[in-house]
């Protein structure tokens, strides 16, 4: 039977399910209307669809890393709440994702999701999401992942908070040992504590340094007494910050958050767990999630949503 616009619309308005997924349910059941509407909510599309509109700003980030350490897997899945962010089942389906992420040779989320879900290949990983949100009862989201490879070294992990910020760190080394681990998961900790956005001043880019210096001479040239000061000078002060600026970004320059001194730089603690281990020890790169980043997140004031589901 021949699927029209006009049914994919007709079934789209009574379950609310988009529009590619109508067209689905209406040619397996041969445009059998009833059917559809069956097949959709035995999929968990029906609902999924009704709950996608409500914001989904919490969840989990979760990191998990191979048995040899060589590959590595950062996943961000969303939910709406934090109950349901700390909910066994929730958690239990996010590792799921994350060991599914793991192996994907997908390059984008959309090619992910269209994926077959490695625990039941019957479904896709869209579909699988769409039963989950169905039985937990809110909007979900796999937002994001990241994978690691490294056959030099290793890769390490780091969870803060439960699951609030997910960090793995490259690590190139032709030594592996207990010290060299420790290191590398302080490093992790670092990442997570500090929020770096480069591992060295090396990845910063021009037309970012350039869009800097602009900035801050303008803040210099609003200032009524600094504005005064000789173009030489002037230009001395936007290099110094500028080099400040790069030692809070980029990771290696970071003061080390557990060196005694407070001076040690991260480089410098690398370089001396290297020089105590003989190792050749590169930080390669980092990923670091931090669940609901970005995400504008509704302010729900539940008092009031209480009394007007009342009537009050």
């Amino acid at each position: 039977m021949a699927i029209t616009a006009g049914m994919v619309k007709e079934l789209r308005e009574m379950t609310g399910a988009g529009m590619m997924d109508c067209k689905k349910a209406l040619t397996a059941t041969d445009g059998d209307m009833d059917k559809a509407v069956e097949f959709l909510r035995e999929k968990g599309l029906a609902t999924a669809q009704k709950k996608a509109s409500r914001i989904a700003a919490e969840g989990l980030a979760m990191v998990m890393v191979s048995e040899d350490g060589k590959n590595a897997v950062a996943v961000e899945v969303n939910a709406e709440t934090d109950f349901v962010a700390k909910n066994e089942k929730f958690q239990g389906y996010v590792a799921q994702v994350a060991e599914q992420a793991l192996e994907t040779s997908a390059a984008d989320i959309d090619a992910f999701l269209a994926e077959p879900w490695k625990f039941d290949t019957t479904k896709t990983v869209a579909e699988e999401l769409a039963g989950q949100i169905a039985v937990i009862g809110e909007n979900m989201n796999i937002r994001r992942f990241a994978q690691v490879k490294e056959d030099a070294g290793f890769v390490a992990s780091y969870t803060h908070m439960g699951g609030k910020i997910g960090v793995l760190v490259d690590v190139v080394t032709d030594v592996v040992n207990d010290d060299i681990k420790e290191m590398a998961k302080n490093v992790a900790m670092q990442v997570a504590a500090l929020k770096p956005l480069y591992t060295s001043d090396s990845e910063v880019s021009a037309e970012y340094i350039e869009h800097e210096k602009e900035i801050l001479k303008a803040q210099i040239m609003n200032d009524p007494k600094e504005s005064q000061k000789p173009e030489k000078v002037i230009e001395g002060m936007i290099t110094g910050r500028i080099k400040k600026e790069l030692k809070e970004i980029c990771l290696l320059d970071q003061v080390y958050v557990k060196a005694e001194d407070g001076k040690q730089s991260v480089a410098q603690y690398v370089a001396q767990v290297a020089k105590a281990n003989s190792a050749n020890i590169t930080i390669k790169g980092f990923v670091r999630y931090e669940t609901g980043e970005g995400i504008e997140k509704k302010q729900e004031d539940f008092a009031a949503e209480v009394a007007a589901q009342m009537g009050n």
